[in-house]
């Protein structure tokens, strides 16, 4: 289903401006003199300091492609990066990578103090939630708790923060590629998964549909992950049977997008994206 004439660079940057309004409303700037420990100053600056919003982007995608509108995907589309923002915050702390730059800038820890970037990632959390059941007009009210079901899911403990837990524990050099794909499905694969199925759900969709685009999105993930340790020449051992995954991967994301006729171009464009990141950094290509 690739379509040459589809602009994703343009489909990207044009959804990126909208993503990053709606989060810099959904944080808006403290009032002085109400901003404790400057948590609030901190989450702005977790969530607003920048990133290519690849969550929010595809719950925008999937939302198109069953007949919504972007500005139904926003508030899940929030809610997933302030989530995936309050897991960078926490992964930079001293007791987990101990990273103290990030996208040029200190890490919050360094910029707010360790004490309170632990709160800020606690913040981001729980206001995701917030901003999911209050914000979406566009999931119907009797399936908001389905929706909170499968963001609890895949952010929790059989998610994003199990994947982090089996990541920690493996460690570097994981052996076999059936370990290192438990990790990255639950770890990246996870709120990619989110951003199908909420995408889906924002656009109205049945429960089948969702759960194909959920199952689109944890595709992705992995096979996004595994472009990522490529580019950084991490697992290098698995690197050629990972090249193989992602193909197979983004060809399983292609089918499902096919279905959804013009509507899913979005979807297997964002698919080839990550077959031409893969290869470009296979290539030795700095895609930095």
């Amino acid at each position: 289903m690739t379509d040459a004439n589809f602009d994703l660079d343009a489909y990207f940057a044009d959804h990126q401006t909208a993503v990053n309004d709606a989060l810099a409303a959904a944080l808006p700037e403290p009032t002085p003199g109400q901003d404790p420990s400057r948590l609030r100053e901190a989450m702005r600056y977790a969530v607003l300091l920048g990133g290519k919003r690849m969550r929010p982007l595809l719950t925008i995608a999937a939302c198109e492609a069953v007949g919504g509108q972007r500005e139904d995907a926003l508030p899940a589309g929030c809610a997933l990066e302030m989530i995936h923002a309050y897991s960078l915050v926490h992964d930079d702390l001293p007791a987990m990578d101990n990273d103290v730059e990030r996208r040029g800038q200190p890490t919050v820890h360094v910029a707010f103090g360790e004490g309170n970037a632990i709160l800020v990632g606690d913040a981001l959390l729980t206001e995701a939630f917030r901003v999911l059941v209050t914000g979406s007009r566009g999931i119907p009210r009797p399936l908001i708790a389905h929706a909170v079901d499968m963001l609890a899911r895949h952010a929790g403990i059989d998610g994003m923060v199990g994947g982090q837990g089996l990541d920690l524990q493996v460690g570097q050099d994981v052996p076999a590629l059936d370990l290192l794909e438990r990790v990255h499905a639950q770890k990246t694969g996870g709120l990619f998964a989110s951003a199908g199925g909420l995408g889906a759900l924002s656009g109205g969709a049945d429960l089948d549909v969702v759960a194909k685009l959920e199952r689109y999105g944890l595709a992705f993930g992995v096979a996004f992950q595994h472009a990522d340790d490529i580019l950084d020449n991490d697992q290098p051992a698995l690197r050629d049977a990972a090249a193989v995954r992602i193909r197979e991967l983004t060809d399983e994301c292609r089918e499902i997008a096919v279905a959804f006729g013009p509507a899913g171009r979005p979807l297997a464009a964002i698919a080839d994206w990550i077959d031409q990141r893969a290869a470009r950094a296979r290539a030795g290509e700095d895609l930095a």
